[in-house]
């Protein structure tokens, strides 16, 4: 695995660069965001994703980690290629990408050409735990009904509710309502269940 490359810029274009390495040259896809994000100098490192396919070694650069990281993130999800992720990551920021499925901002996701609302809905169910644990981002309910509504998800796992299913549910209740209850979450989703 080609972790990064670091070397001379001897092309740069708003979707790939090439970059010389001691002779050799590497055709890199970028986004829009690396574009922005690459320095004037002539020397430039990018951390790089390699994705081997049947008919193509395919080499995507992110000039930061977390970038690549998100990347990463976002093609684990099936229905998600890498072309629809650095998409994402050219339409949006990676914070911005990144606050949108932690906060189950679907409509935002969906901006993003290539992208409909089936897709969109499954990134935010897919990522939002990962991204919730691994950048310590909060959701969009406030501290008390957050523990409202984990209390109440994992009285529905116990019942034996499919997970996801429940935290859509309870994530739509607290939404509307931010300081119910865990035995009124529980009643209104068992009636969405």
């Amino acid at each position: 695995m080609i972790t990064h490359i670091q070397g001379r810029l001897v092309e740069k274009n708003p979707t790939d660069v090439v970059i010389d390495c001691n002779g050799v040259g590497y055709f890199i896809n970028i986004s829009l965001h690396t574009f922005s994000e690459l320095p004037q100098t002539e020397n430039v490192k990018l951390f790089t994703h390699l994705q081997v396919r049947e008919d193509a070694h395919i080499l995507y650069g992110f000039t930061g980690i977390a970038e690549r990281e998100i990347f990463r993130l976002l093609i684990s999800v099936s229905g998600v290629g890498a072309s629809t992720a650095r998409t994402m990551l050219s339409s949006l920021a990676p914070d911005q990408v990144l606050e949108a499925i932690a906060h189950n901002d679907i409509a935002t996701i969906q901006s993003v050409k290539g992208i409909g609302a089936k897709t969109a809905q499954r990134v935010v169910l897919d990522l939002k735990d990962k991204i919730l644990k691994v950048y310590g981002l909060s959701s969009n309910s406030g501290g008390s009904s957050n523990t409202n509504k984990n209390e109440a998800l994992s009285a529905l796992e116990t019942l034996g509710f499919n997970k996801k299913l429940a935290e859509k549910a309870c994530d739509k209740i607290v939404k509307e309502n931010p300081q119910a209850s865990v035995e009124s979450i529980i009643k209104q989703a068992l009636k969405n269940l």
